[in-house]
């Protein structure tokens, strides 16, 4: 399995993943989206490619075009937003996302990294003030990028052959060195700082 840096975890967490993940390109429409999307969303695949993400996202755009234009140029953002089901449901998620360019294109990744919270949803930039990170050890690279593919505590510890009370141990340290609140939120802070994880 390939998976150095930003473009392999791209590469192999958009396939593999348990975190919903969308595929859009610079007019913010649908390119593809995983399976974990679909199943959060009840969408079918049908019914979102082609489509602009801000029809699916509670009061419209998060950025107008100027926005998304300088935020495309920083590569890699997060932020959180409340998105509107198929049955009506509204979820809000909490984000990370990055550019890559694909066959001459360039297309944005967002992965939701934690949902279900029904807090108002706030703008990218809304997170306050970020610390510079320190730099994470080989191991601790390890740990964040299964946790970003979506593997539990006990899953990473039985793919690194370590006890899962070392894998809390690596997650503990990585969200002090960065800063993070939560799991899903030192993935987020990871992919937003480009933090090779190879």
């Amino acid at each position: 399995m390939e998976a150095n840096g930003w473009s392999g975890l791209f590469t192999v967490a958009f396939r593999q993943s348990r975190n919903p993940m969308a595929l859009v390109d610079e007019e913010r429409r649908h390119v593809d989206v995983n399976g974990a999307f679909l199943r959060l969303t009840g969408y079918k695949r049908e019914d979102l490619i082609g489509r602009p993400i801000w029809e699916f996202v509670v009061g419209g755009p998060l950025m107008n075009q100027e926005q998304w234009v300088a935020t495309l140029a920083t590569r890699r953002f997060t932020g959180e937003a409340a998105i509107i089901c198929r049955d009506g449901r509204q979820v809000t998620i909490h984000w990370g996302a990055g550019t890559e360019i694909i066959t001459g294109r360039r297309l944005v990744l967002f992965v939701a990294l934690g949902s279900g919270s029904r807090r108002p949803p706030k703008s990218a930039d809304h997170e306050g003030p970020d610390r510079e990170p320190r730099p994470l050890s080989k191991r601790e690279k390890e740990v964040v990028r299964l946790v970003a593919l979506g593997y539990t505590g006990p899953e990473i510890a039985g793919e690194l052959h370590i006890s899962h009370d070392t894998v809390r141990t690596h997650v503990r340290n990585a969200m002090e060195k960065t800063g993070a609140r939560s799991r899903a939120h030192l993935v987020a802070k990871v992919l937003g700082n480009g933090i090779a994880l190879g």
